[in-house]
């Protein structure tokens, strides 16, 4: 299984399954990662945590543990 932790910057990728339950999957599911969704990994900070997405038209910052609930 791969998730978006193990994606390269400038990689373009497709979510295959989100995991996770409750208000953690709805909070994903809300910033616009569904499944099917294309992402394009932007930028990764310093110290490699957040990660910084571009989904729907949008720029976003992901935590790496929330990251690791997309499967790619």
């Amino acid at each position: 299984m791969r998730t978006l932790n193990d994606a390269r910057i400038g990689e373009t990728v497709k979510v295959v399954k989100l995991h996770g339950e409750g208000a953690l999957k709805r909070r994903i599911m809300d910033m616009g990662i569904t499944k099917g969704t294309d992402i394009v990994i932007r930028k990764v900070a310093p110290l490699g945590d957040p990660l910084e997405i571009k989904v729907r038209g949008y720029e976003l910052s992901l935590r790496k543990a929330d990251a690791a609930n997309i499967e790619i």
